[in-house]
């Protein structure tokens, strides 16, 4: 119940703070235009809460998406991973919210669409595969070394910070961001997969068959459905 409790006391904190504000800037335009003092353009103070109250309505929207956007992926935690602690499903959930945010060409559907395929449905922040990739993002310990300095990240060790979720998505989605936006979407899924090389001289054979791993040639579709099936449901 941790993750819910900070979002019903986030939503109250800005209700109330919007509510008083509004108050406030009513009490002082109702005064100013009952005694006669001229329109609120004429008073700089009252400009400035004018001002003052479009930026707290912005700050409002922008809260309701970062809010609506967090209830999702929690759901979408919740399905594969019932049993990860509400706080930790909080946090990992608004961390997504945060990376697609910073980065354009990402979106917490996607996201959440390669951290599912990429965790074999498990959303397990310590899973490991065969081939030694890493946590949610199943990222590999020599890819994510010089990743995380750029991230500001301390490496303490490879399973402190890729068994660390948050650390995992950061990783990863600055390496997905950059990968698509060198490839576009779906040869980005293939160099993130797959490696730059064979994404590269896919694209440049008009994603030719027999090219791409095999693995790799099922992951894109794989990952294209999940995230297809998430922006197109509310879960």
């Amino acid at each position: 119940m941790a993750g819910q409790n900070e979002i019903k006391e986030s939503k109250s904190l800005v209700v109330r703070a919007f509510v008083v504000f509004v108050v406030v800037v009513i009490g002082f335009t109702v005064a100013y235009k009952f005694f006669g003092l001229g329109s609120i353009q004429d008073n700089p103070r009252l400009s400035v809460l004018e001002k003052s109250l479009q930026d707290l309505r912005a700050a409002m929207n922008v809260d309701s998406v970062r809010q609506t956007n967090i209830q999702k992926v929690m759901r979408i935690i919740s399905k594969y991973n019932p049993d990860m602690p509400s706080g930790m499903r909080y946090e990992i959930a608004d961390e997504i919210y945060r990376m697609s945010v910073k980065y354009t060409n990402l979106d917490a559907d996607l996201i959440c669409a390669a951290i599912t395929h990429e965790s074999g449905g498990t959303w397990e922040p310590e899973v490991v595969s065969e081939a030694g990739a890493m946590g949610l993002m199943q990222i590999m310990p020599a890819t994510s070394l010089w990743i995380a300095h750029y991230e500001g990240i301390t490496w303490t060790s490879t399973d402190d910070v890729l068994f660390n979720p948050i650390y995992n998505i950061q990783i990863g989605c600055r390496q997905l961001s950059t990968l698509i936006d060198m490839y576009e979407l779906e040869g980005g899924l293939a160099a993130f997969n797959g490696g730059e090389k064979r994404a590269a001289i896919w694209l440049a054979n008009s994603k030719a068959k027999g090219i791409l791993w095999t693995e790799t040639t099922n992951y894109i579709p794989q990952v294209m459905l999940l995230y297809d099936e998430f922006k197109s449901n509310t879960l």
